[in-house]
């Protein structure tokens, strides 16, 4: 493997890692704490009446993309998902973004986006710790 090979291939699996590592505590709030869950559905998503069940349920099938994602298993499937769930998350946001001074954390979202496209228009280059 040739060094600008190496850099890449490093470079996109930190990618993936840190962005399933959000994605992880994402999903784990809804396995431990489905209330806030519920409640960040209702405000910015507006899907309100969810209980418990529905957020174990999406809980644990969101833990499932998310193992395939940081595993690379069908790529074009599990990092195509996660970036329009991303792409979703963000968008749904866009009122934090017109008081950016009080909610400057959203701002995270966007280079996390343009992390999560990344690795979907270079998933054939992000080869290390991957499955086949």
């Amino acid at each position: 493997m040739s060094s600008i090979q190496s850099r890449v291939s490093l470079s996109l699996l930190l990618l993936r890692l840190s962005v399933f590592l959000v994605f992880l505590m994402w999903t784990l709030d809804k396995l431990v704490m489905p209330e806030h869950a519920a409640a960040i559905f209702e405000n910015f998503y507006f899907i309100g009446g969810l209980g418990p069940t529905a957020f174990y349920i999406l809980g644990i099938l969101e833990l499932i993309l998310i193992i395939g994602f940081v595993v690379g298993y069908q790529k074009t499937l599990t990092y195509g998902a996660i970036l329009v769930f991303h792409g979703i998350s963000t968008l749904s946001s866009f009122p934090q973004y017109l008081d950016p001074f009080n909610n400057l954390l959203f701002f995270a979202a966007w280079p996390m986006l343009a992390a999560c496209y990344t690795l979907f228009s270079l998933r054939d280059l992000d080869t290390r710790w991957t499955v086949s």
